[in-house]
């Protein structure tokens, strides 16, 4: 994993580097101590017994700054992404040659991260009503982007139809209402008042296309919902959105009223998401204009963090891929962004990205094919950016420069714009094919698929490809040093506060648990507890840790990065998961929570080793809730565990994410691609009788 490029951690929390070195030393002498006299067999079922309440503030290690830490580590290594794609950029602007060698590796990688789409089959399309209205009329149809997967839409058509008209497609943003919403109505409206055709669709999770119907979630939640499972399948919620506006233009572009060579997209908030997808995916889109998108990534996860599951592809940051290259990859093509100055995406980061964008098309000789529309306002897709559009699809796609000016419009209500009789495709067909069942059809596949190839290899390959999947480096990052902070004693034990340090990488706060009455020289089993909940929550009197103690372990609680002292505090718990913002950001930067976490638990194991009154052949590994996974990749990837006991955990990403689209903290267990190669029980069957799972708590 990368170094932090600014930030020293570990000095914010008082540290030098002579009084960690002496520290270390300090606390790696606990063998003068006296010895335990119980093995750690028959008493992990015993020692996972019941939590009591433990005092926090005597078990804090890091004191008020541990709950900012994760994501500050997670920027840096952002920002040194960033600043490796700065320079590719300079470089590539130096000749339209290089430029074009950029766009083109750009395209290759926007298209290995999307993922491999499925055979175009026949959509199906059926206009099942008309509206009439002043100017235009609007076709309520439905069709189907996959075999069994209704997509929902409204067609607007201008009255005059006696040529074939540009087409427009216009994405939905995150609105509850779909394709009725007022903002995208009066686009479309306005679009086909200007001569040109637009279609509208909703959005899975939206309008007419509830994938989860049974809740009443919808949106940026139930997308991210989906996407936890869509990313262990090695896709992500934007692939099955970005099918779908693929889909979406066939129709519009098989439409007989609509000129299949002069297309558009226009789309504002997630429809500017899916705008800027769309265009740098399909080549049929000749001109532009995403609406309350476009920022840079940089400016993004420093003010307001990463966005639902759609907005963010795992391992976009090693690849260098911004918001501003989805305009390269298509560049010189006709291109607008859209502005609000009071957007949330933040507005520095949009002037950024259209600088860069500018600069792109002076070089390939096009300057005047990119520009930025702003307004000072808040983000929507308000008067003055749907008027913005409409202009600058009239000026690219119809040859007409005059000004669009939008008049009074008449709307309509959505039960008017329906297209179903239920008013969703889950009721309106029994046999509906939802993203879920497709996300589940995915992961069956995909075991068949994988099994012959994870028997065919040995151990030391499976833990390679473990590795990789996990994005581990093939060395760790540094030697883990233990610096004690203060001890504390109990009636029958000590408690020493210390934090595991290992260079560029988050602390690791830690209480070390010894018994009293310890015999000198003597070398005792010792046990590495890692709970998502936190240490603390096992500290109590009678606790798990207490009885492990009793029963004759040295006992290392550790916060793994994230759980406990170092859990994120400012994360939002509107996508059900505690942790969103740093498992988006680690997947962003190819590194995942799960790989994070298990090289915390490496390096607990390589300073367990070194204590001297353990036993390096006696050290167990317990984790329980999501620490559970954790442990259980760790204790693959080390033969040096003697055991390994799970607790309260998920037993299978297939069945228990997968097919649990609705359960929650699940975001920071997924590991992107993971099910092409192997699931949890294929880990569990490597060790043997060296793996035990235990019921939660």
């Amino acid at each position: 994993m990368a170094a932090p490029r600014s930030r020293d951690y570990t000095g914010r929390l008082a540290a030098s580097a002579s009084s960690r070195a002496e520290s270390a030393n300090r606390t790696r002498s606990w063998g003068a101590s006296p010895v335990y006299r119980v093995a750690i067999a028959a008493v992990v079922v015993v020692a996972l017994a019941a939590r009591g309440n433990a005092d926090d503030a005597e078990l804090t290690v890091l004191g008020d700054e541990g709950g900012s830490l994760l994501y500050e580590h997670l920027l840096d290594v952002a920002d040194e992404q960033f600043d490796a794609r700065e320079q590719a950029v300079e470089q590539a602007l130096g000749s339209p040659e290089k430029l074009r060698a950029r766009r083109e590796r750009l395209h290759a990688d926007l298209l290995e991260l999307v993922g491999a789409f499925p055979e175009r089959t026949p959509l199906g399309g059926k206009t099942v009503g008309t509206i009439d209205c002043d100017g235009y009329q609007i076709e309520k149809v439905i069709f189907e982007s996959r075999p069994g997967h209704h997509v929902t839409a409204n067609l607007y058509l201008p009255d005059d139809r006696s040529k074939p008209l540009p087409g427009v497609l216009v994405p939905c943003g995150h609105s509850a209402n779909g394709k009725a919403s007022e903002a995208y109505q009066s686009a479309c409206v306005l679009l086909a008042l200007n001569g040109l055709a637009a279609l509208i669709y909703d959005p899975i999770g939206q309008g007419e296309r509830h994938q989860l119907p049974d809740t009443v979630r919808h949106g940026t939640t139930e997308h991210t919902l989906l996407g936890v499972g869509a990313l262990l399948v090695g896709l992500n919620t934007g692939h099955y959105r970005i099918w779908d506006g693929l889909r979406s233009m066939d129709y519009l572009a098989g439409r007989p009223e609509v000129d299949p060579t002069r297309l558009g997209c226009t789309g504002n908030s997630g429809g500017g998401t899916m705008t800027t997808w769309l265009m740098a995916v399909d080549d049929r889109i000749a001109v532009a204009a995403p609406s309350c998108f476009v920022t840079t990534l940089e400016r993004l996860f420093h003010t307001i963090g990463p966005q639902d599951c759609e907005q963010h592809f795992p391992g976009q940051g090693p690849l260098g891929i911004d918001h501003t290259d989805f305009i390269t990859i298509r560049s010189p093509k006709p291109t607008i962004i859209l502005a609000a100055e009071q957007d949330f995406f933040d507005f520095r980061g949009t002037e950024r990205a259209y600088a860069e964008a500018a600069k792109v098309y002076q070089v390939l000789g096009r300057p005047e094919q990119v520009d930025l529309f702003s307004f000072d306002d808040k983000h929507g897709f308000s008067q003055p950016r749907r008027e913005a559009a409409a202009g600058w699809m009239r000026r690219w796609l119809a040859g007409d420069e005059a000004s669009v000016s939008e008049p009074t419009l008449a709307l309509q209500q959505d039960a008017d714009l329906q297209v179903t009789e239920s008013g969703q495709v889950v009721q309106d067909f029994d046999d509906e094919v939802t993203v879920v069942d497709l996300i589940n059809r995915r992961a069956g596949e995909l075991a068949e698929t994988r099994k012959a190839a994870w028997q065919a290899m040995d151990d030391a390959a499976r833990r390679a490809k473990i590795k990789q999947v996990l994005g581990l480096p093939d060395e760790p990052a540094g030697e883990p040093l233990l610096r004690e902070q203060s001890r504390t004693n109990r009636d029958s034990y000590t408690i020493t506060k210390a934090v595991i340090e290992v260079d560029g990488q988050v602390p690791l706060p830690t209480l070390v648990c010894v018994p009293k009455d310890l015999a000198s020289g003597e070398k005792l089993p010792a046990v590495i507890y890692a709970d998502s909940s936190g240490k603390a929550a096992a500290m109590g009197e009678e606790g798990p840790i207490e009885k492990l103690v009793a029963a004759g372990n040295v006992v290392l609680a550790v916060d793994l990065r994230g759980f406990g002292e170092t859990a994120d505090d400012d994360q939002g718990s509107k996508y059900h998961n505690s942790e969103f913002r740093t498992a988006m950001l680690a997947m962003h930067n190819g590194q995942p929570l799960m790989g994070q976490r298990v090289a915390d638990l490496l390096a607990v194991l390589q300073v367990a080793r070194t204590l001297d009154a353990v036993d390096p052949n006696a050290i167990h590994l317990i984790g329980v809730g999501r620490a559970g996974p954790v442990a259980l990749h760790a204790a693959a990837l080390e033969p040096g565990f003697a055991s390994v006991t799970v607790q309260g955990a998920i037993g299978s990403w297939t069945e228990d994410v997968v097919a649990r689209p609705l359960g929650e903290e699940l975001l920071g267990l997924a590991v992107p691609g993971a099910l092409e190669h192997y699931d949890l029980p294929d880990l569990a069957a490597m060790l043997g009788d060296r793996f035990k799972r235990e019921p939660a708590d």
